[in-house]
């Protein structure tokens, strides 16, 4: 071989690996912008939605990649709503599940926001947009199976844009964290996997919420416990103002909550109790005024004078596709807290999760005998 061909050589040797390392160096530097485009062209072409992500950012050693601001807001008349608005999304995959054998991720949120409108979740036309589409649309930017969720100073609001004043029911500084959503960790438990969550309520009450979940079902089970306390009355006032025509000068409000879930069947119960509460009347017109002074004078027949509270217990109970309040125990409850005993400012504790299943298990027992017959 002559010199000139071992210069040729050499030089295809050294050049090949060259171009292939400029090549992928060039491949990860555009991924970014690749999966950026596609994601902005999904969260674009969700029907009646409109959404875009500012930045990607993608770490193929560790398998994970940040989501900078996503949004995604309601299309209405020309208009946009906001519904979504996450500032920063870690999603990686988590290394402890894949040690067991499974490939799993988990999910790191910082500030998310949601905002629920009432009046988008009442249409009923063809043309409103399917929460199917949006909620799948999201959940495809997670290409594995989500078994641990945390989730950091976020947000959610309820919204009524029609009421005069607007009404705004929001949670703030949610803090939550949910576990072995994919049953990873097997156990003998039936609800395997874990919820927590803490926030801070309009009025400034403190929300706790915890269960357990067996999410890999159809329909899910659970066994959850809610507890609001100390909300300040006064900030609910454009809500009673809208619905009941009145509002409050001081008190406090608190709300305590069961449900169950077993085999499709849900049980539980909303207990909410207002607490030294004192009707503004003074300054109302005259027809205003007159019904605050009627809802007063039923406030205090039906309190408990002893601990000045007006509480009662609204029991939930049926299937998921026909849950209903029970009205007559709702105002038996109340007349038992007025004259026999005050409700006690705690989660009752009286949902077990057995208990459903069990109910669940003749309710289904009851509908194969009467198909047989």
């Amino acid at each position: 071989m002559t010199k000139q061909r071992k210069k040729i050589y050499k030089r295809k040797r050294y050049l090949l690996p060259a171009i292939l390392i400029v090549l992928l160096i060039a491949f990860r530097i555009a991924l970014p912008y690749i999966v950026k485009n596609y994601v902005n062209k999904v969260l674009a072409d969700i029907p009646g939605y409109y959404g875009q992500v500012e930045d990607i950012d993608l770490s193929l050693i560790t398998g994970a990649y940040t989501i900078d601001h996503l949004y995604l807001n309601k299309v209405n008349a020309g208009s946009q709503i906001p519904f979504l608005d996450f500032e920063k999304t870690n999603i990686s995959i988590e290394w402890s599940s894949l040690l067991k054998g499974k490939v799993v991720s988990e999910i790191n949120m910082t500030r998310p926001t949601v905002i629920y409108v009432f009046e988008d979740q009442q249409k009923e036309s063809e043309d409103d947009a399917d929460i199917d589409d949006w909620s799948k649309a999201l959940t495809d930017l997670v290409p594995i199976d989500i078994n641990k969720l945390e989730i950091h100073g976020g947000k959610m609001a309820f919204v009524q844009l029609t009421a005069d004043p607007n009404i705004d029911l929001h949670l703030d500084q949610i803090e939550l964290y949910a576990t072995n959503l994919r049953n990873v960790v097997r156990t003998e438990a039936r609800l395997p996997s874990n919820l927590s969550a803490d926030a801070i309520s309009i009025g400034g009450g403190n929300l706790h919420l915890e269960g357990q979940m067996d999410l890999v079902k159809q329909i899910p089970d659970m066994d959850l416990a809610l507890s609001l306390e100390n909300a300040n009355a006064t900030a609910l006032n454009d809500f009673t103002d809208h619905y009941a025509g009145i509002d409050f000068d001081k008190g406090t409000f608190n709300l305590y909550s069961e449900l169950a879930i077993a085999d499709g069947y849900l049980k539980g119960y909303l207990k909410p109790i207002l607490k030294d509460t004192k009707l503004i009347g003074k300054e109302d017109a005259f027809l205003e005024t007159l019904w605050e002074g009627f809802v007063g004078f039923f406030k205090f027949v039906l309190k408990n004078h002893k601990q000045n509270t007006l509480a009662t217990k609204v029991p939930i109970e049926g299937d998921l596709n026909d849950v209903k309040t029970k009205t007559w125990p709702t105002v038996t409850n109340i007349f038992k807290n007025a004259w026999i005993k005050a409700f006690k400012g705690i989660v009752d504790n009286d949902i077990e999760f057995e208990n459903v299943q069990e109910t669940a298990k003749k309710k289904s027992k009851g509908e194969k005998d009467k198909d047989k017959g």
